[in-house]
């Protein structure tokens, strides 16, 4: 057999390296999103001094209307009471899944932290002023990128955007990069979020919040 760790120390990877630091519910928020920030907040403070962090990238899984998964990292662009906030082309495959199925999972993995979060729920578009505002944050060459990929479409060589984003650079060179009617941002609006907190002999800490019918959150201990 090849390809494979087999040894006690690849099987057991990091699990007596895991620290002592818990998750108690008596510490924790009633709110998970109060409790999302905190860790968040630390999770920034926590990357490297040279950047590279990326506290913000999360994979995001969807599926689509056969109920196939698919899952790939994006970067959260904001939440709040509402949700999370990403941006993607509509047309691209995440896009074509959220329409046919707008259900969504979140999992942000802080390794430095020795936490993760995941969470799960409806997504719905965020309001085109929205998009307009977050647009025009970005770098102009990110908003002429958008346009020149079709994204998730087979394309014949790398030669195909450089001439994409070559063209469009000329064409609006003295304008601004209008906002595609086919970009924008997604929401998800969570109905579960569990915390996950490394612990010696992986009896990890677990926390699971989950709304009610009745609008209310509710906070639940899982096995590891």
């Amino acid at each position: 057999m090849t390809g494979y760790q087999t040894s006690a120390q690849a099987a057991t990877r990091r699990g007596a390296e895991y620290g002592t630091r818990g998750l108690d519910e008596a510490e924790a928020h009633a709110d998970p999103l109060r409790q999302f920030a905190a860790w968040f907040e630390d999770a920034v403070a926590a990357e490297p001094a040279g950047g590279g962090g990326e506290a913000n990238a999360m994979t995001l899984a969807t599926a689509d209307a056969n109920a196939r998964p698919s899952a790939r990292i994006v970067l959260l662009r904001g939440y709040d009471e509402r949700g999370f906030v990403f941006f993607t082309n509509h047309e691209s495959n995440k896009g074509r899944d959220l329409v046919a199925n707008p259900l969504a999972a979140l999992v942000f993995h802080w390794p430095l932290l020795q936490r993760q979060v995941r969470l799960a729920g409806r997504v719905t578009e965020v309001a085109r002023e929205e998009s307009e505002e977050y647009w025009r944050s970005r770098p102009r060459g990110s908003q002429l990128g958008a346009w020149a990929s079709e994204q998730s479409s087979v394309i014949q060589g790398r030669a195909v955007l450089d001439e994409r984003l070559d063209a469009l650079s000329k064409a609006h060179e003295d304008r601004e990069v209008p906002l595609p009617s086919f970009w924008g941002g997604w929401r998800v609006v969570p109905q579960e979020i569990e915390f996950w907190q490394g612990r010696p002999n992986r009896l990890h800490d677990r926390l699971r919040y989950r709304l009610t019918r009745e609008d209310r959150w509710v906070m639940e201990r899982l096995a590891p």
